[in-house]
C-alpha cells in the first residue's frame, strides 16, 4: 500500500522540526503531492505534521 501526501498549509511560520519534516517528505510547495510507501517511518513523519498535510491511501 502507498500513501498520497499533499501539503495543504505552508510551513513558513512553523517550528524548524516541522519544516525539516516537510522537506524530508519531499514537499516544497503548497498543493504539491508525493506518493510514499506505507511504513512506520513515513507514518511517524506524517503524524508530526498532520496539521499541514492531507493523506490518502492508495491500493496497489
Amino acid at each position: 500500500m502507498k500513501l498520497k501526501v499533499t501539503l495543504k498549509k505552508s510551513p513558513i511560520s512553523s517550528l524548524q522540526v516541522h519544516k525539516d519534516t516537510v522537506a524530508a517528505l519531499g514537499l516544497h510547495k503548497v498543493g504539491q503531492t508525493v506518493v510514499k510507501e506505507d511504513n512506520a517511518c513515513i507514518r511517524g513523519q506524517i503524524f508530526r505534521v498532520k496539521h499541514m498535510v492531507d493523506v490518502e491511501e492508495i491500493k496497489d
